[in-house]
């Protein structure tokens, strides 16, 4: 009798803990997402917000989830990983279907280990860390290329087109830098280059002036910069008064928000190149970008268009995607299944592609002349 008990109670236990794809058949689906929206960073989380939101509005408007609606939770995390990882418990208390849009490498990689222990996915991050593209991490969907393929684009670019050979690197002093600065030694090294000179600075901090007398001193003809737009602009805008860098090409990656840098360097753009993970927004040629302008006019008005939005609003459509793509009850599983099969044209003249764990896998290199982002892809 007491084996009898035994072996019951394993089989109980067996169950309980089995894995359970929950069905999410209520008429709202909750997608939780925590930006900066407030502090340095808040123009990023605000355009993170706007982005995706204005396109859920849309689908919610037209019914074009068959009666149910998704709605964004956001909390406020600052750029600060710890208060994501508060924000993060609160997510899951809300029975949120899936994580969405999160803002940084920081931030993210610090909550790793909830991620892995919920097992709830992850869609879309704000980040082109390595360790987001490892195959072990099944439930993380990322829109954006890595910053390993915008770091060698760019190297490739000036070395090739330009015949750059010293270059140099500023980067913030934690995950999202250390990522930067070592794909930028992979691509040197796969050139037999290295790297001239490098500087630093602290996260959410605008204290520039140590990394600039570091790196002036290795006088390159090429600067890296993997930081925040505020503290890209003004290194920048400090090295263009110094003799030494009049030459120099200052080179920064997707998460440095080039429409904000823009407007901190008062258009003053000259030797900038900024490497992006999606079109431009301003292309008329795609149908998805008039449908993104569209939308955004008529949600979020006095929001400006930029990369992160419309990174952001593409992001959206791939998950709405997915959703429609289910049949019968929906399921974390079967999104995952549905979002890793999206047709290459899903998104209005804009190929996806799923692979090394990304939906789309292109990086476009501009530069920013007469109030325009100009690709120099195909320059000579």
């Amino acid at each position: 009798m007491i084996r009898y008990i035994v072996a019951l109670s394993g089989i109980l236990i067996f169950f309980y803990f089995i894995p359970r794809d929950d069905k999410f058949d209520q008429e709202s689906l909750k997608l939780g997402i925590s930006v900066p929206s407030s502090g340095i960073m808040k123009a990023w989380g605000s355009a993170v917000y706007s982005g995706a939101d204005s396109y859920f509005l849309h689908v919610n408007e037209n019914n074009l989830l068959s009666g149910k609606k998704i709605f964004l939770v956001v909390c406020d995390d600052k750029y600060e990983p710890e208060l994501t990882i508060e924000n993060i418990k609160k997510l899951i208390d809300e029975k949120i279907f899936v994580f969405f849009g999160f803002v940084g490498t920081p931030t993210v990689k610090k909550i790793l280990p909830i991620l892995q222990e919920e097992k709830i996915p992850l869609i879309a991050p704000f980040s082109g860390a390595e360790f987001l593209r490892d195959e072990k991490y099944e439930h993380f969907i990322n829109f954006r290329s890595s910053y390993k393929e915008e770091i060698d684009a760019i190297v490739k670019y000036l070395y090739e087109k330009k015949g750059v050979k010293r270059f140099a690197v500023f980067y913030q002093n934690d995950d999202y830098g250390e990522e930067g600065f070592v794909s930028l030694l992979e691509s040197l090294d796969k050139r037999d280059l290295e790297l001239s000179g490098e500087g630093t600075y602290k996260r959410n901090t605008l204290s520039i002036k140590h990394a600039l007398y570091e790196i002036k001193s290795a006088k390159p003809e090429a600067v890296l910069m993997v930081g925040a737009h505020k503290a890209n602009a003004i290194f920048i805008k400090t090295a263009k008064l110094d003799e030494t860098f009049k030459d120099t090409y200052f080179c920064n990656i997707s998460f440095g928000d080039a429409d904000e840098m823009i407007k901190e360097l008062d258009k003053n753009t000259t030797n900038l190149l900024f490497s992006e993970v999606a079109p431009n927004y301003k292309n008329s040629e795609l149908s998805v970008v008039l449908e993104y302008k569209e939308l955004m006019k008529k949600y979020y008005p006095n929001q400006a268009l930029g990369f992160i939005s419309f990174e952001s609003f593409l992001a959206a459509k791939t998950v709405v995607a997915a959703l429609q793509n289910i049949d019968g009850s929906i399921t974390r599983d079967k999104f995952l299944s549905e979002i890793k099969n999206l047709q290459s044209d899903s998104l209005g003249g804009l190929e996806i592609d799923f692979k090394n764990r990304q939906l789309h896998n292109k990086i476009y290199l501009y530069r920013y002349e007469n109030s325009n982002f100009i690709e120099v892809k195909n320059e000579d």
